[in-house]
């Protein structure tokens, strides 16, 4: 059962999508050079860093994961969006190795590790970001594509044709425009995505009260869906997962980090992510206390969706009235179009840019650059198109993130602070750095998939899998930095 109508609902958001399409396209005129292209000329100042940093990291993905958190562990699931702020607003303060990249005024992260690591360990580095980030956003379409159709009251057989949809009308601008259009339309977006979500979270909290819904949750999950640190409904090792993750995240996200390389300048980049820290933790709440509404629904009410992922649509579906439910789901189209653009156009760049570079060589044209860049951003999108359709997710959306982005966040955090901060660190530990980091969480998922070892996957567990990544690329950076012989010690002997 749902409360969207075609024609009011239908109308609200195919007149916000013509909106976003055009004025998209519209500053496609404005791109001079790949610079403009990939980073707006540098030229992004604190307020439309703010917006474009909010609304990039706030799809519908990025909801219905938090909705879910919500759902099955109460208050406690918003631990990674405390971790989060608090991690964005301490290097935001501080600068730590956000100050150093922009400094050097680098296009991506592997770029920047070039001149203490060489060109082999930069050339890695791009390939172990892209297929995280890949991997990452592979579920993307199918997430956006189950929410919209559950909204719609569509059957399964049209999730395919949403999929491609969502996919069409993303790629267009952002193949055209690049990120002059991405800041152009996360502005328009930040707007609507926040009207939309402050107007369902009220509506949910005047159609059941704030009493009913705590107290549905603390006769459910007891003080824990109030206190992760109480008992194991959480647990200490995911609430660790988050703090690494969120280090690793705001360091080296290369959607995230790519707001601080395009500000006018270092001071700015850091403003931006001091200012925007709180929205981090918003992104969080949020949608964690839709999950907990939908939660307080489906117990009392019945007819709770068979996958927990689906609450969140389910509930909304049903709660909204006409009218609203347009103007939410508008925002959060807006949103997932958001993620979708700024994330193919991040992994586009380090692939020119990184992936790229020994062919060429910084001497193609501006032109040529443009071209090619325009065409990775196609076929990104159809990679995600046929990812999205193959891979079964298990478990958790939240822990399929965080495993995915373990993938290049472990070892990229490491070596981004090996180089800002450790003149003894070397190519060698660099590199073990990659393996490990790249290895560990790989293995995971293949365990996971393959029905003969997903028993022991299950004992093994994503967090633990995904913390023992981060700590052994740490220790593999130190141990390859210290095996390598030193060449002044050599020549003296």
């Amino acid at each position: 059962m749902t409360n969207f109508s075609w024609l009011l609902d239908g109308s609200i958001i195919a007149l916000y999508i013509v909106a976003t399409l055009t004025a998209g396209l519209m500053v496609r005129k404005y791109i001079k050079g790949v610079d403009d292209y990939l980073l707006a000329g540098r030229k992004v100042d604190i307020y439309l860093g703010i917006a474009s940093l909010a609304a990039t990291e706030f799809g519908i993905v990025t909801c219905m994961a938090n909705a879910e958190l919500g759902y099955k562990y109460g208050f406690a699931g918003t631990t990674p969006g405390i971790a989060l702020f608090l991690v964005m607003f301490l290097i935001g303060q501080t600068g730590f190795c956000i100050k150093p990249l922009r400094d050097k005024g680098v296009t991506t992260i592997p770029e920047f590790f070039e001149d203490k690591f060489g060109k082999k360990v930069r050339w890695a580095s791009g390939v172990v970001i892209v297929l995280g980030g890949l991997l990452n956003m592979g579920v993307f379409l199918r997430m956006g594509g189950d929410f919209l159709t559950t909204i719609f009251g569509l059957p399964d057989g049209y999730l395919e044709a949403m999929m491609t949809i969502i996919l069409a009308i993303v790629a267009l601008y952002t193949i055209l425009g690049g990120m002059l259009s991405v800041l152009v339309t996360d502005y328009m977006q930040f707007v609507v995505m926040s009207i939309g979500l402050l107007i369902a979270t009220f509506l949910v909290l005047f159609n059941f009260e704030w009493s009913s819904i705590t107290g549905q949750l603390a006769e459910s999950y007891g003080a824990a869906a109030f206190n992760p640190f109480i008992g194991d409904t959480y647990g200490l090792d995911r609430i660790v997962l988050d703090v690494l993750l969120a280090l690793a995240s705001i360091l080296t996200w290369q959607t995230t980090i790519t707001r601080v390389l395009a500000a006018k300048d270092t001071a700015t980049g850091q403003r931006i992510y001091r200012a925007t820290s709180p929205f981090f933790l918003i992104r969080f709440m949020i949608p964690a206390f839709l999950g907990i509404g939908a939660f307080y629904y489906f117990t009392n009410f019945g007819g709770a969706p068979d996958r927990e992922i689906m609450a969140l649509p389910n509930f909304l579906a049903i709660v909204l009235p006409t009218g609203i439910l347009g103007l939410l789901i508008a925002g959060m189209l807006a949103a997932d179009m958001s993620t979708n653009s700024s994330y193919m156009l991040a992994w586009s760049s380090v692939i020119y840019n990184d992936i790229m570079e020994p062919i060429h060589k910084k001497q193609w044209s501006d032109k040529r650059s443009i071209r090619v860049n325009r065409m990775l951003v196609a076929l990104i999108g159809i990679f995600l198109l046929l990812y999205g359709l193959w891979y079964p997710l298990k478990g958790d959306l939240w822990v399929y993130l965080q495993v995915t982005g373990t993938i290049y966040l472990s070892s990229m955090c490491t070596i981004l602070i090996a180089a800002c901060y450790w003149d003894k660190a070397n190519n060698w530990g660099a590199i073990g750095a990659i393996i490990v980091g790249c290895v560990i969480p790989i293995s995971y998922l293949i365990l996971q998939q393959v029905p003969s070892t997903q028993q022991w996957a299950e004992q093994i567990g994503p967090y633990k899998s995904a913390i023992s990544a981060y700590i052994l690329t740490g220790v593999a950076m130190i141990i390859g930095s210290k095996l390598k012989p030193n060449p002044l010690k050599i020549n003296q002997t």
